[in-house]
């Protein structure tokens, strides 16, 4: 089959990438609004796009020709939390990407637990293994659809002890939650460990 991109309305286009680019880490972001409201959103666009300093992207899009709740609060605060979600959080990461109203907050209607953070407002969640307390660096428009790349420079981490081993995240013990096309995610499965690629090479 030969798809052209012209050919595509923006949804059949957003449904066609979201099966091709997987699985997609989530940034499962707080966000408080200038009135004062809690708010919290998965996003599935999200990397990592620098190390020195750190600093963490993702991908909003628009709702109903708006920018979603958790974009505008970052414009307007300049802060947010990245909270990683471990599989076993999967029911409330779902629902927490329904379009709930501008003052319900989405961590008290789920009944979810927060810590608060130690430089940002947006609290962090408290059954999250990590969480990336984040200041605003940039936020760039992309394309005809209204989307938007937002970056933040990571100030804190917060990394559940249990994690580290020899000096790293092992994401195994992470089982971080993963997303696919749709309403539908995955989990870690099974991981491949092997040697670096320059060790190989150096042998030859």
């Amino acid at each position: 089959m030969k798809i052209a991109p012209e050919t595509l309305n923006k949804a059949s286009a957003y449904k066609l990438l979201t099966g091709v680019v997987v699985p997609r880490p989530i940034a499962w972001v707080s966000t408080v609004s200038p009135k004062g409201v809690a708010n919290l959103a998965p996003f599935s666009c999200f990397t990592f796009v620098s190390a020195d300093p750190p600093m963490v992207g993702f991908n909003s899009g628009l709702r109903n020709q708006q920018r979603k709740d958790t974009a505008r609060n970052i414009l307007a605060t300049r802060q947010f939390v990245v909270n990683i979600a471990s599989f076993d959080l999967l029911d409330a990461v779902h629902a927490s990407a329904a379009d709930y109203a501008e003052d319900e907050s989405e961590i008290e209607h789920l009944g979810l637990a927060t810590h608060p953070a130690d430089v940002v407002a947006p609290p962090r969640l408290a059954d999250c293994p990590i969480s990336l307390e984040c200041v605003l660096d940039s936020h760039v428009p992309f394309g005809r659809s209204g989307s938007e790349f937002i970056v933040g420079e990571i100030k804190l981490f917060h990394v559940d002890d249990r994690l580290i081993v020899d000096g790293k995240v092992d994401t195994e013990i992470l089982q971080p939650l993963m997303r696919l096309a749709g309403p539908t995610y995955a989990g870690l499965g099974k991981v491949v460990r092997l040697q670096k690629a320059t060790e190989i090479v150096d042998r030859r």
